[in-house]
């Protein structure tokens, strides 16, 4: 019996943010309204990744082949998200990561708060 190979790893994207799985059992995880930067970059073997970061750098990767309409109708719902701009800068990179989105209201951190 042949089955089809276990991927490296897979993505979910719901309403409330995106999570992907790896063989190895790790994950990212990152809630949309985390969100605050939308990196595109190439990977080696031609499949392009999107890159989620939140305020503190940590994010999650998405390669392009482990996404289907949901995710980029997803995107669409970040302020002034624009596909267009996301499909140039797919096109465009293999010369290292490209900022494609930015939040224009960053959330601010969260106050230092005194117990008594």
């Amino acid at each position: 019996m042949h089955g089809n190979p276990m991927p490296d790893s897979y993505v979910y994207v719901t309403e409330e943010g995106v999570t992907r799985h790896y063989a190895d059992g790790s994950v990212e995880a990152l809630a949309w309204e985390d969100v605050v930067e939308v990196r595109v970059a190439a990977e080696t073997d031609s499949d392009v990744l999107y890159i989620l970061l939140d305020r503190d750098g940590e994010g999650c990767v998405v390669p392009r082949s482990a996404t289907d309409s949901t995710f980029l109708a997803r995107l669409r719902y970040l302020p002034d998200f624009d596909l267009d701009r996301l499909q140039l800068a797919t096109e465009a990179a293999r010369d290292g990561a490209v900022v494609v989105w930015r939040s224009p209201d960053p959330p601010s951190a969260l106050p230092d708060l005194e117990y008594d």
